[in-house]
């Protein structure tokens, strides 16, 4: 069996988060944004892998921006969102660019990649951001709140 074969076969048996997996905080999410189905394995996936960067962020944030939300879970709950639906548009975006004749196809997918991972990171600024903003903004923290509660 070749090298890509065993990969292909791994990732076919490699157990698929669902939903009820998560936590509560990003199922509120979803139902609070109406998630399609059709994005709910990316939102999953980035949700598992964001975490880290996710937590780096939050702990770099002013408690008064923190405390706009309840916890770490609503803010990571909302990176994962922010991030699934740039990814989603930015891969869409990128399926329609013709990159440069001159560059290799390892880097066409290093160039995206990058592209991606910036994309990725300026969500994470933004939201930081916006969460800055909504400590002083009550009509933007009421926004912010409106998402968690049951």
């Amino acid at each position: 069996m070749s090298e890509i074969e065993t990969k292909d076969e791994q990732l076919v048996n490699e157990p698929t988060l669902t939903l009820d997996e998560c936590s509560p905080e990003l199922r509120q999410v979803v139902a609070f944004e109406e998630v399609p189905e059709e994005l709910m394995d990316m939102l999953i996936s980035v949700y598992m892998v964001s975490e880290p960067t996710s937590r780096e962020a939050w702990n770099s944030m002013p408690g008064s921006a923190q405390n706009v939300l309840d916890n770490f879970e609503q803010f990571h709950a909302l990176v994962a969102l922010s991030q699934s639906y740039s990814g989603v548009d930015f891969l869409g975006e990128m399926q329609e660019t013709t990159l440069p004749d001159h560059m290799s196809e390892e880097e066409q997918q290093e160039y995206k990649a990058v592209l991606l991972d910036k994309v990725l990171h300026n969500c994470l600024k933004d939201l930081c951001k916006q969460l800055k903003q909504a400590r002083r903004n009550p009509p933007m923290k009421r926004e912010f709140q409106e998402i968690f509660k049951k």
